[in-house]
């Protein structure tokens, strides 16, 4: 009989160590599959380009730039959307398989219906194409700008740090920019802004995010009857995230579809944020119907709001921010078939949808690495703090364009989530509401670790090595790009 318990011992042994070298032969299976499929992708895309092109003067050019702009949408797909549906995921509001279906295709639709139907050759007024020899020249600063971009975007995602897609080409111009023609073609006043944004960015997203989540532990969480202050507080704050997306989306999508200024997008979303309050009082007040006295109620009251959020902040990145993938090809593309430089350029169906597939395919391949950072390794989200970020993302974007400062879609999401968690370290040690309720609750299920008298007053909420580490690669990101395509734009000057 022992030597059968031995048999048995030995054999679950065996067919452990099977078990774990099939796990490992899918993980590398995977691991492989991905970036098969992503050259696939860029394949197909310049093949189709071949295709469009035929026999167009400087036809390989193109072939070429449609290859690279391929490469770029992927990455942004796999970086910067996590921005999006990160604190939706982190928070359990939505499934990574839910997120990445509703980002795609909200991705997709913005950037084919509202996507920029014209954009600046360079990026923002970074380089006059005045001061550039030749259109060979514009060229070759284009595609230099663009590879560049692409790579750097490539490696923060290996080391998982979330960066502005836009930093990432306007370093690429200036840095190509530069190579071409001296320090002199750079509108340096412009990129003193954008540096400015750098800080402006998460400082504005964080005050925005923590003044939210205040509002809703003052008002909802510390209260004795949440369910009662719920009913009253959350349609208001579904009304402002209604209203602030209306708007949002107005003066960042629909302006390619429609003009409209500051003014009437700020009607527009008032009249949204009136409708919406009229519509989820009565919503609110049923769905609470019978709910326990818990914050685990609230988060369900806070979930389908989250999700709407996550869609249309995906809708309003691919209708913003398609242009960072697309816009350079589409330079390219049209300077090539012209044989001259514009100041403006239309872009083709063709290379928008480049844009929106790579985008969307980025996304769904490798963007669940950046959504588990944004969402769940900075800092413990659920509903009612991803609702904030969500929020501060389109208020702040709002704000800052009524001041006309330029700022990162990036580090204002990411920086909401900093902010969400630096206030709930501050408000744990030195809150005397959440005292004085946790005193009177001291059975509530939901009451929070909370430091006594012999406890040390101060808990740490957010993991500081990625806090350093994105912002590290942040303050990089545009003399890494710069540098990147200076020296891509002397090797391809060289050889061509």
């Amino acid at each position: 009989m022992p030597k059968t318990n031995g048999m048995k011992l030995t054999l679950d042994k065996d067919l452990s160590k099977v078990g774990q070298i099939e796990q490992a032969s899918h993980s590398v299976g995977r691991a492989l599959l991905m970036p098969g499929l992503a050259l696939v992708f860029i394949a197909v895309c310049a093949v189709f380009a071949t295709t469009v092109t035929g026999s167009a003067p400087q036809s390989y050019i193109i072939v070429v730039a449609a290859a690279v702009g391929a490469y770029m949408a992927l990455n942004i797909g796999a970086n910067d959307v996590a921005n999006n549906v990160g604190p939706a995921v982190g928070s359990k509001a939505l499934s990574m398989m839910g997120a990445l279906a509703i980002a795609a295709v909200c991705e997709s639709a913005g950037a084919l219906i509202a996507g920029g139907d014209v954009v600046g050759t360079v990026s923002k007024g970074i380089i006059d194409p005045a001061g550039l020899a030749d259109s060979r020249t514009f060229i070759l600063l284009m595609m230099s700008a663009l590879i560049s971009a692409a790579l750097w975007i490539n490696l923060a995602t290996v080391v998982g740090a979330p960066v502005s897609t836009t930093h990432s080409i306007v370093g690429g111009v200036a840095g190509a920019g530069i190579a071409a023609a001296g320090i002199g073609a750079v509108n340096w006043p412009m990129m003193g802004q954008i540096a400015a944004s750098w800080v402006i960015s998460p400082v504005l997203g964080g005050i925005v995010a923590a003044l939210f989540l205040a509002f809703i532990k003052t008002a909802i969480i510390y209260q004795d009857d949440k369910i009662a202050a719920a009913r009253r507080w959350v349609p208001l704050l579904v009304a402002i995230m209604a209203g602030a997306f209306s708007t949002y989306l107005a003066t960042k999508g629909l302006k390619h579809i429609m003009e409209i200024d500051l003014q009437m997008a700020g009607m527009i979303g008032l009249g949204a944020a009136v409708l919406t309050w009229l519509i989820s009082s009565p919503l609110i007040k049923r769905q609470s119907q019978g709910m326990e006295n818990r914050n685990k109620s609230l988060r369900e009251l806070f979930k389908l709001p989250l999700i709407f959020s996550a869609a249309l902040l995906s809708f309003a990145h691919g209708a913003n921010d398609v242009a960072n993938a697309i816009g350079p090809l589409a330079a390219i593309v049209t300077t090539a078939q012209s044989g001259a430089v514009a100041a403006k350029v239309g872009i083709p169906l063709w290379v928008m949808a480049i844009g929106a597939l790579g985008i969307s395919f980025g996304l769904v391949m490798f963007g669940p690495k950046l959504i588990r950072m944004v969402g769940d390794q900075i800092t413990k989200l659920n509903p009612m703090r991803a609702f904030c970020v969500a929020l501060s993302a389109a208020i702040t974007v709002i704000v800052a364009s009524a001041f006309g400062l330029p700022v990162s879609s990036t580090h204002i999401a990411v920086g909401a989530v900093f902010g969400v968690g630096f206030f709930r370290e501050w408000y744990t040690a030195n809150s005397r509401r959440r005292r004085d309720y946790i005193a009177r609750n001291p059975s509530n299920p939901d009451r929070e670790k909370a430091p006594t008298n012999d406890q040390p007053r101060y808990r740490r909420l957010v993991r500081r090595h990625h806090f350093m580490t994105i912002i590290a690669a942040w303050l990089v990101t545009v003399p890494a790009a710069g540098v990147l395509s200076a020296g891509l734009y002397l090797v391809f000057s060289t050889l061509g």
